[in-house]
């Protein structure tokens, strides 16, 4: 059995960390929405677009961080990404308008971009195949706990202070963290004090390196593949719902519900709270599977499906009145949506062709996912400006959706193994055909 290093743990934790600041310091404007529109004079449907200003540019340089990534590291990457993203989460306090606010949380989107292929390629560094889901669960637990923490976090600064201060303290959390990681984190080729045979054998276990084409676009030919659309699509699926826990849900909960700033920053925090633990589940279901002996296909795309399946549940939570049932079935929602997260957050690991395209293919997968965040939060306030308030239409199309994005992972996404440099279309079709049942994995 082979011996790997055991500070990658530590590693993991400090992504970890990276995104309970991020998933903070995004969460904090949802918190603060009706307090903004009290004082700034905005309505619904401004407050959408406020919200998915964010996701325009956090989805358009999800592409460009991750490459920015794979040519400079992570190290370096994500020291740059989370001081980017928190002084602008600081700057956030001076926004006085619709135009303002908007601006400021589209230069958030730029920051808070490369988050996630970033922690992604910090999994690729650190961990083994047989460990990565549950490190990607670890790391993706990170917003479920920065969600629930923003609550009330936010509503008692809020509540202490005004909505400015909340930008002000939450931002600078960020900073902190971003000192850290440029002092403390190196990759374990230049980690110093490793032991020599744990260094070598998780280097090995990344597998052969892949020949780098010579072209400036060699990326483009991931598109190719089967299996890089289905992500895509997938993941849009899974982040129309988790668009809707990252912008709408406390207004849900207050607008609709009628919940105080107290209420929410109690109840409000079970769908989140839920989502930690399920989180980690996810990611060491996969693995724990794989280890059994099952395929990686089958150990990755049995937990994809079972979460998005249960995160419909959302839908008839607008057919209910009653808060405790309410509150259950958001949670399990959530919690779905943070299961299947963690594996889709180790896909980038088990396609790649190679270290150069980790970050790359994390930045794709995210780009078609954050697509979902413009939609949803633009067509949820749209919504609710057209039917009085009503929550039904959002929520009934956002279960429909995850659907969708269950089917995807069973029927377009193929076998969960490393994409192929130069295939041709003949070589793509054969070796992407879907794994179905509990094939063994063969060693």
């Amino acid at each position: 059995m082979r011996n790997y290093p055991k500070i990658r743990w530590f590693m993991i934790i400090m992504c970890f960390i990276a995104m309970a600041i991020n998933y903070i310091d995004r969460v904090n404007l949802s918190v603060a929405t009706p307090h903004i529109k009290q004082d700034l004079g905005l309505d619904d449907v401004s407050m959408g677009f406020i919200m998915g200003a964010f996701f325009w540019t956090y989805a358009l340089m999800q592409i460009p961080a991750g490459r920015l990534l794979d040519k400079f590291g992570e190290r370096l990457g994500l020291t740059l990404a989370v001081a980017w993203w928190s002084v602008f989460t600081v700057l956030t306090a001076c926004g006085r308008g619709l135009v303002s606010m908007m601006g400021l949380r589209m230069l958030l989107g730029i920051g808070e971009a490369g988050g996630h292929p970033g922690c992604a390629k910090v999994v690729y560094s650190w961990f083994p195949k047989k460990d990565r889901a549950t490190a990607s669960g670890i790391f993706n637990a990170g917003p479920r706990a920065g969600s629930a923490l923003a609550l009330p976090l936010v509503a008692w600064i809020i509540s202490t202070w005004n909505w400015e201060m909340s930008f002000i303290v939450t931002g600078f959390l960020g900073i902190v963290w971003a000192i850290a990681w440029y002092i403390i984190y190196r990759t374990p080729e230049l980690k110093e004090g490793l032991n020599a045979v744990e260094r070598d054998n998780l280097i090995a276990d990344r597998g052969p390196a892949k020949a780098k084409s010579s072209g400036k676009k060699e990326w483009l030919f991931l598109f190719r593949y089967r299996t890089m659309w289905g992500m895509m699509l997938s993941f849009f699926c899974l982040n129309i719902a988790l668009s809707f826990f990252l912008t709408w849900f406390p207004s849900y909960l207050m607008a609709s519900q009628g919940f105080s700033l107290k209420q929410l920053g109690t109840l409000g925090m079970i769908p989140p709270l839920v989502g930690i633990p399920a989180s980690m589940l996810g990611g060491y279901l996969s693995d724990w599977l794989f280890r059994k002996g099952f395929s990686l296909t089958f150990a990755r795309k049995s937990c994809l499906v079972l979460g998005l399946l249960l995160s419909s549940v959302i839908s008839l939570a607008t057919y209910t009145d009653s808060i405790p049932l309410i509150i259950t079935l958001l949670s399990i929602s959530y919690a779905s949506i943070a299961f299947s997260a963690a594996v889709v957050w180790s896909l980038p690991a088990d396609v790649a062709p190679g270290s150069e395209y980790v970050g790359t293919i994390g930045g794709i997968q995210n780009f078609a996912g954050n697509l979902a965040g413009i939609i949803s939060s633009s067509f949820t306030g749209i919504m609710l400006s057209m039917n009085n308030g009503s929550y039904e239409v959002p929520l009934v199309a956002t279960g429909i959706i995850c659907l969708i994005g269950a089917l995807s992972y069973i029927f377009i996404v193929g076998k969960i193994e490393p994409l192929g440099l130069g295939a041709s279309d003949a070589d793509e079709n054969a070796s992407q055909r879907p794994s179905h049942g509990a094939t063994k994995h063969a060693n």
